[in-house]
């Protein structure tokens, strides 16, 4: 069964088919239920995390705590493997999920609600709940920086605002993150602190640079090496307060004693890698020279697929995971991934294609996943009379896609680890 739904109506060429079954194969390998499966186990007591062991006969009770977009998918497989080891938790995730012994919420992204405050107070009163006997399974993965959400001193709707306004600013996600750290009371290491004198083990599921444990969202179970100075720095950068009419904003300084990390272990279950190998390895078996540019592409999006195309060589597919920056202007509605496709279509030459997809499936929060475009999508958008710098402009990708019939749909998917891009040429 394919990930991407509509890939017949996508591949009406024989380059396009093969850039499609390129991505499709680099979706499939992080199915996050499939990857969690064959990383962990149970024999008697010993439980397995890679190469972590565990003996759960050691602690009074053991509960799951996730928050993320894998987060609900990562605790079927632990319901699966732990059973009746179990003895509660709660997930925040932006889709449901069918558990039996854990509670799932949904929740809202990219901006948080009045539902991610009062899950994330139910996780805060749950964790400070537990004793030093107790085990927390801690599932984090990206999305979680939004989901959390214990603002320091502010309202949800102004923690919203100032996010909102980073976004529009071009503020990359580590710089988001650095600020959504110092306004919140649960991320930037104070989960660990909550949950203290409890022994943590976090999954984590990478879907940033580097795979900097402290930026996954925004590191709950992380020692944070930023400082108040440092958020307060990005938002006088991005003008935050003036743009969102607040006369101040206090921030919280993330916990450094070294005594609430003793007991935690974070180990990293995944990343952008296993589905950028996975693209090499089916861009060669189809014929091409794949070569992986870039594990983490950032930048304006306007600006790098450009470079990307600039690149290339005959016979060859480059491949790239990462996260690009939109810094918005207009009122249209888009993604990174539809805005990076539509700014790379009219440096294009024959023979060529381009696809960006938001590894979730969802891209900021429009129906597609991402988009795909060739040399013949410069003369159908004129055919059309749809202006690519018009739609630029405006920051309307996602109206441009569904005129020309190009925006790659998945739905919902079980990963979360940055996007995932290529660009082909014969």
């Amino acid at each position: 069964m394919m990930l991407i739904k509509n890939f017949d109506e996508l591949a009406t060429s024989k380059l396009r088919k093969d850039a499609l079954l390129i991505v499709e194969e680099g979706l499939k390998a992080i199915d996050t239920e499939k990857v969690l499966s064959k990383q962990i186990s149970l024999e008697g007591s010993i439980f397995t995390i890679r190469n972590q062991k565990l003996d759960l006969n050691k602690f009074r009770k053991i509960f799951i705590i996730g928050v993320g977009k894998t987060s609900c998918a990562a605790g079927k497989v632990l319901e699966e493997v732990l059973q009746d080891k179990i003895s509660g938790g709660i997930i925040l995730d932006t889709k449901p999920g069918d558990l039996k012994r854990i509670e799932c919420v949904v929740g809202s992204h990219p901006l948080p609600s009045q539902t991610n405050v009062d899950a994330t107070a139910k996780i805060v009163a749950r964790l400070k709940s537990l004793t030093k006997d107790d085990l927390v399974l801690a599932v984090i993965s990206g999305g979680g920086s939004s989901l959390l959400c214990n603002p320091y001193k502010l309202s949800c709707d102004e923690k919203a605002m100032i996010e909102r306004s980073l976004t529009k600013g071009g503020a990359d996600i580590v710089e988001t993150n650095i600020v959504r750290k110092h306004l919140s009371e649960i991320k930037g290491g104070w989960f660990a602190v909550h949950a203290y004198p409890a022994t943590i083990v976090s999954l984590i599921f990478s879907d940033v640079p580097n795979d900097d444990l402290s930026e996954i969202a925004s590191g709950p179970t992380v020692l944070d090496k930023t400082t108040v100075e440092d958020a307060q720095k990005i938002m006088t950068k991005y003008d935050v307060l003036k743009l969102c009419k607040l006369p101040h904003c206090e921030l919280n300084e993330t916990p450094k004693d070294l005594k609430y990390f003793a007991k935690v272990t974070n180990i990293l279950m995944m990343n952008n890698k296993l589905a950028l190998e996975a693209m090499k390895k089916q861009a060669q078996s189809l014929g091409f020279k794949g070569k992986i540019y870039d594990n983490f592409l950032q930048g304006q999006a306007k600006d790098v697929g450009r470079k990307l195309i600039n690149g290339l060589q005959t016979n060859q597919v480059l491949i790239a995971g990462g996260e690009t920056t939109v810094k918005v202007g207009g009122i249209g509605t888009g993604g990174r991934n539809q805005e990076f496709v539509l700014a790379a279509i009219p440096f294009l030459n024959k023979n060529q294609v381009i696809v960006s997809v938001a590894s979730d499936g969802v891209d900021n929060r429009t129906e597609f996943a991402g988009a795909i475009a060739d040399t013949d999508s410069k003369f159908k958008s004129k055919k059309l009379g749809l202006k690519i710098e018009s739609y630029l402009e405006n920051n309307d990708s996602f109206s441009f896609f569904k005129e020309m019939g190009d925006g790659v749909e998945t739905g919902p998917l079980n990963s979360n680890v940055s996007d995932l891009i290529l660009a082909l040429n014969k």
